[in-house]
């Protein structure tokens, strides 16, 4: 079954890279920290090495995050990605990934998650304007 990127949400917006110690109870203190003032995580991926994690948000308010996380000395890197629902079915993000492969734009990584329906993917792409063009 095709689909039509063009009936779905593509959107860029803003990631934070927050760089963690590697230790139990960290990703807790910074999951609770926005909560309590009432940031609301729509999206995470966590990437671990020895001794640190690299934490990639997407949430409601980047900037009272931003502002939240700078306050606690935590680093801190902005990035655009572009957040694409796809329908939840085989093959939907084969087509995307085929799609923006013709025209020369690389998934430099991915995340995301689905519901029955639905799946919302977060992408880093090597250009993130072309990717939008493509999609459109």
């Amino acid at each position: 079954m095709d689909f039509e990127l063009k009936r779905n949400l593509r959107m860029v917006v803003q990631q934070l890279s927050v760089f963690l110690k590697n230790q139990p109870g960290v990703l807790a203190e910074l999951l609770e920290g926005l909560a309590g003032q009432n940031v609301n995580v729509r999206a995470m991926s966590v990437s671990d090495t020895i001794d640190h994690a690299v934490v990639r948000l997407v949430v409601d308010d980047p900037h009272k995050a931003l502002h939240l996380l700078g306050e606690r000395g935590v680093l801190v890197v902005e990035t655009e990605v572009l957040a694409v629902e796809l329908p939840n079915e085989p093959g939907a993000l084969a087509k995307l990934a085929r799609k923006l492969a013709a025209h020369d734009v690389n998934i430099e990584y991915a995340y995301g998650s689905a519901d029955a329906k639905n799946a919302i993917v977060v992408l880093r792409t090597s250009d993130i304007v072309r990717a939008q063009q493509v999609l459109r």
